[in-house]
């Protein structure tokens, strides 16, 4: 089962690059029967090291935007591990309820956002311009306002990667293609890399703290991830975008009904 659950989180990671791995910790927790905290923990690895192995065939690709995907990471990881401390302030129950409330939040946004059959940047965006640009050559202008706007998005994606054991890239994308204009391609590549290196930030993270990571369920659930990565990455080139988005999310607002109806601990 820990392969199977995986394998789903490796599959929606793929076919979307970001939202898919919110159903990771409600698997472990309902599915395997994982107590909350070990659940984000186990989370954070596998969607880290799932996302990696998706970057690595983006690399090859050659669509990483590695200067913008380095500033979000960056200031990800410095928050990660804040998230993580955070989350022991809290009762399971609280977390699972704010984590309903998320799913539902990260839902809407995705509906909204294929309603308007605008993945890429709203119109407000295009007309005023993004705050990041690129000069002829392809390559980005790290001005102020643009490394200040990449940045603050990154401290937010990192305390929720952290605090609830996920990766974000249902901020991360919307934010890179918001403020770069980068195609959806390389918005979902570049979110990938994003997701490892916070990700890990959070694991160590746990690991300083004492923790132990349950390696057997994790090396199970990884294995699951790297698998379902390649057949997202392979099913995405024929499946339409904005029917994937609803059909995520009608899951994630299902899934956080089931949640909500069994939070008590």
């Amino acid at each position: 089962m820990a392969f199977f659950f995986g394998l789903i989180i490796g599959l929606s990671l793929g076919l979307t690059g970001g939202g898919g791995s919110i159903f990771a910790v409600p698997l472990l927790i309902y599915g395997l029967g994982v107590p909350v905290h070990d659940a984000i923990s186990v989370s954070l690895a596998a969607v880290a090291l799932t996302a990696g192995f998706g970057a690595a065939g983006a690399i090859r690709s050659g669509l990483l935007e590695y200067r913008a995907g380095l500033i979000f990471a960056i200031a990800g990881m410095l928050t990660a591990p804040i998230g993580v401390k955070a989350s022991h302030w809290f009762s399971e129950s609280t977390i699972v309820t704010a984590f309903a409330v998320l799913m539902i939040v990260v839902a809407l946004s995705m509906w909204r956002r294929t309603a308007r059959a605008a993945d890429i940047v709203p119109a407000a965006v295009s007309k005023a311009g993004p705050i990041c640009r690129f000069n002829p050559n392809r390559q980005l202008r790290l001005t102020a306002p643009c490394s200040l706007a990449l940045a603050a998005t990154g401290i937010g994606s990192g305390i929720l990667s952290g605090f609830f054991g996920i990766g974000g890239g249902f901020v991360i994308v919307p934010a890179l293609t918001f403020l770069t204009q980068l195609d959806i391609h390389r918005a979902v590549a570049t979110s990938l890399l994003v997701i490892t290196l916070v990700g890990l930030s959070g694991v160590g993270a746990v690991l300083v703290e004492g923790r132990q990571l349950p390696w057997a369920l994790s090396g199970l659930f990884i294995l699951g991830g790297f698998a379902g990565m390649h057949a997202g990455r392979l099913l995405a080139r024929r499946i339409a975008g904005p029917r994937l988005q609803k059909i995520f999310a009608l899951a994630m607002v299902f899934v956080a009904a089931f949640v909500l109806a069994f939070r008590q601990f």
